[in-house]
């Protein structure tokens, strides 16, 4: 991942012109802001579903479905591996968490920026 989150910003904001001039059927400023509105919604889903992840919301439908694997497959494992394999909530990474959450929260905030220029001009 980037180290410096400014220039990954600028990345996706490039990323975002050269989507513009792929996909655009007219050059103008709504659909600029239309393409801004894709990677910044992108980016927001991802980090809320970061977020649920974080929470521990899905460690018990986890824990369940690897206990009633281990007991409808009955193998000859002793040792229960399930019982030790981390949760989604214990393999979560808080510094992508927030390198994603930075970046969808600028290009919100530039989004919202280009949405005052347009609806004032």
């Amino acid at each position: 991942m980037f180290k410096n989150k400014w220039i990954f910003l600028l990345v996706n904001i490039l990323a975002t012109i050269v989507f513009f001039f792929l996909f655009a059927t007219e050059y103008n400023l709504l659909h600029y802001i239309n393409s801004l509105f894709y990677l910044c919604f992108m980016y927001l889903l991802f980090v809320l579903l970061m977020y649920t992840v974080r929470g521990g919301f899905f460690d018990g439908v986890t824990y369940g479905f690897r206990r009633f694997n281990s007991e409808f497959i009955k193998r000859n494992d002793y040792l229960e591996e399930w019982r030790e394999k981390p949760l989604p909530s214990e393999k979560f990474n808080p510094s992508f968490y927030q390198v994603i959450k930075f970046q969808g929260l600028a290009l919100f905030i530039v989004l919202v920026l280009l949405l005052g220029i347009y609806y004032l001009l």
